[in-house]
């Protein structure tokens, strides 16, 4: 399984982003969380196979309609524990 922890910044809180990607997160069969930061940005943690992990990060560069994304950090990350893609306080 290959996991990576996403940082995106630009327009990304209060435009559904979050929303967005629980329902992509759910069509590639991706295991993790997404959360909005204090400091305007959107956190994420994506695991499930490699393919599924790209296409995922890929997607994530555009977001959802009203998203404006600035950049993505990636890292690697560790797997979940927990099934299933949520969000996360």
């Amino acid at each position: 399984m290959n996991a990576k922890r996403l940082v995106i910044s630009g327009r990304v809180q209060g435009v559904g982003y979050r929303a967005w990607m629980i329902d992509k997160a759910a069509a590639l069969g991706l295991s993790g969380w997404v959360r909005n930061r204090a400091d305007g940005a959107v956190e994420a943690l994506i695991a499930g196979d490699v393919a599924a992990v790209e296409e995922m990060s890929r997607l994530c560069r555009r977001g959802p309609r009203m998203a404006r994304v600035v950049s993505i950090e990636e890292d690697l990350a560790e797997a979940p524990e927990e099934p299933g893609f949520r969000i996360v306080p």
